[in-house]
């Protein structure tokens, strides 16, 4: 004989729609406060999260942390005089991923506008939390995607396994850079260095 299973007492009704940091903040992704955003936090987990989905060579990941400083890096070769402040946006450009992680661009696409408005949100209250304008000019938002772009291609050729050919479709014109500034950047570094560099250029960048 079947039974009618009863519904459970245990359902939880309440959707958690934040996440506890390390050092205790509690930031709601759904309506995210400045107040509750620690730079600390941003680099801890920017420098744990892997891009390319972790599917690169060498022993470690190659972070958001390092992705984020090899993008700062091309912007001022392609923009040397841009202020501290500009540079500050750019470094922060991927900020929110310590929160959502790095979605890869073909699964952005799948998902649509949902992530891009979480991805928005968090940025802006993070430009908020370090005294940056709420939505970054347009000149600034074009050099960023340049030098992002730039990043993409060194990343997926030297790590990811693309062919030039290929990058070159997805990201168009490799940029040049010097032997020193390519064995620097480009070989995923442990976390523990990826996190400490970012801040150590975000203090830099913030007079901090």
């Amino acid at each position: 004989m079947l039974h009618r299973l009863k519904p459970s007492t245990d359902t939880v009704t309440d959707t958690r729609a934040w996440q506890r940091m390390l050092s205790g903040r509690r930031l709601d992704l759904l309506d995210p406060s400045a107040l509750d955003i620690e730079i600390e936090d941003i680099a801890h987990g920017l420098a744990r999260v892997a891009r390319w989905n972790g599917q690169t060579v060498g022993a470690h990941i190659f972070s958001v942390a390092q992705h984020c400083l090899l993008v700062e890096a091309l912007a001022r070769l392609k923009a040397p005089r841009l202020d501290r402040s500009r540079r500050l946006a750019i470094l922060l450009h991927d900020a929110p991923e310590y929160v959502i992680g790095d979605m890869i661009s073909p699964f952005k696409a799948v998902i649509g506008d949902a992530y891009k408005a979480v991805e928005r949100r968090l940025l802006t209250a993070i430009h908020r939390r370090f005294g940056l304008p709420a939505q970054s000019a347009p000149e600034l938002e074009r050099l960023i995607k340049a030098a992002d772009r730039q990043a993409a291609y060194l990343e997926a050729t030297r790590l990811a396994g693309f062919a030039h050919t290929e990058a070159r479709r997805f990201f168009g014109t490799p940029p040049r850079i010097a032997p020193s500034m390519e064995r620097d950047y480009l070989k995923p570094w442990p976390a523990e260095t990826a996190q400490a560099r970012y801040l150590e250029r975000f203090t830099k960048l913030s007079g901090g």
